[in-house]
């Protein structure tokens, strides 16, 4: 584990978490594409295999409920003391919160990741590449791949760290180089034998809801998943991230197409049997 930074630091420290699971699968080379991208996918569908309706259990706009509202009450440094002490007391691990003289405080938050769509980072490829990551022909290469779905991540935050900040350095950490606003942080908190889920806005402070919620991972977790805003935003994706999908969804139709035929070849052929078995009359 890192050292914990300063309350002054910009940049997070880690600790990383990750799953036994792999990604291999479809790779794309298009060489006269403005950038050069392999993609490898666990994937075998492009579109997800639909879940059990949990629709009742889960709402990703939850009102505002009275978590949220103590979120934003204002405290006084007694009782960011108080809260602290608590919140260290009723942890099992070495993941505390800290104090700072400024009245600021430094903590742990566990992100799990829930992404459905591939991420690009910069391409391990060194053959024929130089420093920048650029190949004998000057074009930039990235390599786009599905994170296992138990990853998660620990990150030691500041008190002034906001939401948009933790999914930036999230990203940083796996040199993804995705547009930042393709994707959002999220609170999971389970209350009633119901699951809720609500979006954080890019300026709330996770760390002051996960000491506000203590250190229960049931009461509140944080989850890092695309931002979704209604249908999917095609512009957001490069050339080569589209290509791709196209021969996905090539791939997928062929073998839908392969499966149809052989079973009415199947049908045709016991049919056929039947017939020249029979007797007539």
């Amino acid at each position: 584990m890192s050292e914990s930074p300063s309350s002054s630091d910009k940049t997070p420290s880690f600790e990383m978490t990750w799953g036994s699971s792999t990604s291999s699968g479809y790779c794309s080379d298009e060489g006269s594409d403005s950038e050069f991208e392999q993609y490898f996918t666990a994937r075998t569908s492009f579109f997800p295999k639909r879940k059990p309706n949990v629709s009742a259990n889960i709402s990703a706009n939850v009102k505002k409920d009275e978590q949220v509202e103590k979120g934003k009450q204002e405290w006084t440094t007694a009782d960011i003391q108080q809260k602290v002490k608590e919140y260290n007391s009723k942890i099992n691990s070495n993941l505390f919160m800290n104090m700072n003289k400024d009245g600021s405080y430094t903590g742990f938050i566990k992100v799990q990741f829930k992404l459905a769509r591939p991420v690009s980072v910069p391409s391990s490829k060194k053959r024929g590449n130089d420093a920048g990551g650029r190949g004998a022909s000057g074009v930039k290469r990235r390599t786009s791949f599905y994170l296992p779905k138990d990853a998660s991540k620990h990150l030691h935050i500041s008190s002034r760290t906001s939401a948009r900040e933790v999914i930036e350095a999230l990203l940083k950490k796996f040199t993804v180089v995705d547009n930042p606003g393709k994707f959002a942080l999220f609170e999971r908190s389970e209350r009633h034998e119901q699951v809720y889920v609500r979006k954080l806005s890019d300026s709330e402070r996770p760390l002051r809801l996960r000491l506000t919620a203590g250190p229960n991972e049931k009461v509140l977790s944080f989850v890092i998943k695309e931002n979704e805003t209604g249908e999917v935003n095609w512009h957001a994706f490069s050339m080569p991230e589209l290509k791709n999908f196209l021969r996905i969804l090539q791939r997928e139709e062929e073998e839908h197409v392969k499966q149809i035929v052989q079973r009415y070849a199947l049908a045709r052929t016991k049919m056929q049997e039947a017939l020249a078995g029979s007797t007539p009359g």
